[in-house]
Formats: structure tokens, C-alpha cells, sequence
């Protein structure tokens, strides 16, 4: 089937066309033209963000609802279909961004941000080592909370004035932390339930180190001469060991609902947003202990609302098929990664099969951190830092991340090479829609 390109916020899409009958423009369906405006506009009009996104969403339901229908059928029960088959991943998400904005804060707060100078370097190598410690934290720990945790450090110890460019490679290291772990990234998760093995996307971290070398080094320069790190810690600080404690009990709560439940109960992971619970459950439970910082809440919704409509955008394309599997694809797809919500096409690619599943998971993974919403991590930290809401100051400041994508991507295939898998039958799991670890 011939591939239609859309150009999009200097991105491209490659997909083929949903149907021979399906209203398109100059062979493109509408809705990408329709998604690739909401995009343009969130690019141009960044501090209207939720504003332009809501807005595309309407008019992407709206034109479903009147003219295409839903892959679940037309007119309103086919939205109602659609929204049934999406609200497990929407519930997990809008849980995990609002329940970390508050961990985030729990952390701020234990006063550990304030001690860790004494741990740090005194240059731009204790900016490095911060990106470091996010890199391996996220190869455990959701990548929301990871970004989160580093931005809340670098928050302190450069005194909140943090270059974008820095910003972004905190994302990216949390996004590439986690691409060659099973428990680090959604994409990651979705393989590994569908029966492809830890070992077989270990490997994305030959990409991955590449990479954060590459943007590490730079991202550490640019804020050292922006905003140097503090040499000593804070006179008088200390660490509140309470909310410590509270922060790992949050973290252990989440990992063990995304193990837990995707080892064990699968089945049931697309009918109820486990990992979403488990988080506010938590953090519940602690409250008596520490009160959690409620006024955070409203911008973080709003945060949280603007991710939450451009993956509803994502999930109403009509995409049926990617190209045929090869190096090439992969390497492609984590460019459309950074608009694109990752999720869907790993089901696809997980669907057709033959690829070498650890440059696709650092592809799909990595790719996100290009553009500041191509991730959940993104959309979280930039609730700490509104002022990186601009694509512009985003691929300019944070120009070493794509720059440093591509090199971590031709470094894999250098060291390690590319090795396709058989295409294997999704588990039900996944075929009923999707897992419920959202590090997206």
C-alpha cells in the first residue's frame, strides 16, 4: 500500500490511508490534517496550549462523529464504543501525572534536594551526574517520576533557575532510562506482556548511554553557564525521613501494581486503571502522616487535561498498517514518536511483527523527549516549569536531544546490529487494548 506523508511541525508522518473511501486531501485522510493543525497551533500558541488542544479534540470528534465513524462503529455509539476501549489508559495516565505532581512535592519537601550538593560535583559534572541518577532511576521507577524527581533537584540546587535545554534532557533521560527496561516504559511493558523476552530489549541501552553521553555533556554545559550548580548545601538543612519514607512507600505502590498485575492478572489489566489507583491509594494512606500539597492540583489538571486530549487525538487516526518492518521504519517512528502517542504503535508494530524490538523500544521511547508533549514526562515537568511550553525554545535550547537520538540510534545499530523477530500473536491483553504501565 503507498505510504502518505503529512508535514507537521517539521515532523513527518508516514502511514498509509485508512480506507479507498476514506474523505482525504491530496491522498491524506483529514483527520491527520485535522491533528496536524492542533499541532501546528500547539507549537505556535504555547501559552494557549490546553486551549488549542481542546479545540482539536473537538473538532476531531466532531468530524468522526459526522462523516467517518470510530474503529468501534459510527455516530455516537461508536464514541461511546471508543471511549470504552480508552478510558483505562486515560484514568492510568490522568492518575500517575496528578499523583506524582504531588509526590514531586513530597520530595521537594523531605529536604533531600537540599542536601544532595553535598554529593554533587561543583561544576557542570554535578549537572551530568544529576542526569545520570534520572537515567537509572527511571530504569525502574516510572519515567513520570523520574523527570519529576530530577526536576524537583534541579528545582534546589540551581536555585529554580533551570535552562530549558537542561529540561529537556531531564526528559530524555527519564525516557531513555527506561527504553531497555520491561518495567521502565509503557512500550517496553506492552512487549514484554506479549511474550517478548527482558533480553530482547536490553540491548536499546547501547543506544540509550550513547545518547545520554551525547546530550548529558552538552545539557550540563548549558546550565552550568546559565545558572551554575550550588557548591554547598543549604545552612540548617536536614531531611525530613518521613516523607522520605513516604515517597518510596508511593514508588513501591506503583511498581508493585504494574508487576504485579501484568505478570499475574493481564487479563484484567484493561478493564480497571490499576497502576492509577494504586498511586492515590497510597498517597491516601500516607496523608495522615504528611499532608499532601492540594494547591498544586489545579495547574497540574490543567497539565494533565492537555496530554489526556492530544492521546485521545492520537487514538481516533486512522492507523491500520505501518510500513514493512526494517531499521529504517524504527528509526522513522521515533521522530513521529515526539507527536505521536507512542502507545498505538507499539500495539501495531507488536501486531505486525519483525522487528528488532530493543531499537524499537529506544526508538518509541527516546523519540518522545524531542518535543516537549511527545511524552508523559514532558507534559509532567513542564507542570514544575511552564516557561518550556514552546516548541521553539524546546528544539532550539534542546536541539542536543534529536541531535543525540540519531546518535544513539546508529551507535545501536553499529555495536549490536539489527536482529528482526518472527511476528508472534498478541496476547489478549494487549488485542483488547492495552497494558497498564503508562510511562508513556
Amino acid at each position: 500500500m503507498r505510504l502518505r506523508s503529512i508535514l507537521a511541525v517539521g515532523l513527518w508522518f508516514a502511514f498509509p490511508a485508512h480506507a479507498a473511501e476514506a474523505p482525504a486531501l491530496l491522498g491524506i485522510p483529514v483527520e491527520f490534517i485535522l491533528f496536524a493543525l492542533t499541532l501546528l497551533g500547539v507549537a505556535l500558541f504555547h501559552h494557549h496550549t490546553l486551549a488549542v488542544a481542546l479545540s482539536g479534540l473537538f473538532t476531531i470528534t466532531l468530524y468522526k462523529l459526522l462523516v467517518t465513524g470510530f474503529h468501534t462503529g459510527s455516530g455516537l455509539a461508536g464514541l461511546l464504543g471508543h471511549l470504552q476501549l480508552e478510558w483505562v489508559v486515560l484514568t492510568n495516565l490522568l492518575g500517575l501525572l496528578l499523583g506524582f505532581a504531588l509526590l514531586a512535592r513530597h520530595f521537594e519537601d523531605s529536604g533531600v534536594p537540599l542536601v544532595l550538593p553535598r554529593f554533587l560535583p561543583d561544576d557542570w559534572k554535578g549537572a551530568f551526574v544529576l542526569l545520570v541518577m534520572v537515567f537509572v532511576l527511571s530504569s525502574f521507577l516510572d519515567n513520570i517520576a523520574a523527570a519529576l524527581i530530577g526536576g524537583t533537584v534541579a528545582a534546589s540546587v540551581f536555585h529554580r533557575r533551570v535552562h530549558i535545554g537542561y529540561l529537556a534532557a531531564i526528559v530524555a533521560a527519564s525516557n531513555g532510562g527506561g527504553s531497555g527496561s520491561v518495567v521502565g516504559d509503557t512500550t517496553t511493558t506492552m512487549m514484554w506482556i506479549d511474550g517478548v523476552s527482558p533480553a530482547d530489549v536490553f540491548h536499546a541501552y547501547a543506544a540509550a548511554i550513547a545518547a545520554l553521553l551525547f546530550f548529558g555533556v552538552f545539557a550540563a554545559r548549558q546550565q552550568q553557564a546559565f545558572a551554575p550548580i550550588q557548591k554547598d548545601a543549604s545552612a540548617g538543612a536536614r531531611v525530613d525521613w518521613a516523607r522520605v519514607a513516604i515517597v518510596v512507600w508511593i514508588l513501591v505502590a506503583a511498581i508493585g501494581a504494574n508487576v504485579i498485575v501484568n505478570t499475574r492478572y493481564a487479563e484484567y489489566s484493561s478493564v480497571f486503571p490499576f497502576l492509577g489507583a494504586a498511586v492515590w491509594v497510597a498517597l491516601l494512606l500516607a496523608a495522615p502522616l504528611r499532608k499532601p500539597e492540594w494547591s498544586l492540583m489545579p495547574e497540574a489538571i490543567k497539565g494533565s487535561v492537555f496530554l489526556l486530549s492530544l492521546v485521545l487525538c492520537a487514538s481516533m487516526m486512522p492507523v491500520e498498517k505501518l510500513p514493512a518492518a526494517s531499521w529504517q521504519t524504527a528509526f522513522g517512528l521515533g521522530f513521529i514518536s515526539a507527536v505521536f502517542d507512542n502507545i498505538p504503535l507499539t500495539a501495531l508494530a507488536l501486531k505486525q511483527g519483525g522487528y528488532d524490538w530493543g531499537a524499537l523500544a529506544y526508538a518509541v521511547g527516546f523519540g518522545g523527549s524531542i518535543i516537549w508533549f511527545g511524552s508523559s514526562a514532558g507534559v509532567a515537568l513542564t507542570n514544575l516549569f511552564p516557561e518550556a511550553r514552546s516548541v521553539g525554545s524546546w528544539l532550539k535550547s534542546g536541539w542536543h536531544v534529536a541531535v543525540a537520538y540519531i546518535i544513539g540510534f546508529f551507535v545501536m545499530l553499529a555495536v549490536v546490529g539489527w536482529h528482526p523477530h518472527a511476528p508472534h500473536k498478541m496476547t489478549p491483553a494487549i488485542h483488547n487494548e492495552r497494558p497498564i504501565s503508562l510511562n508513556q
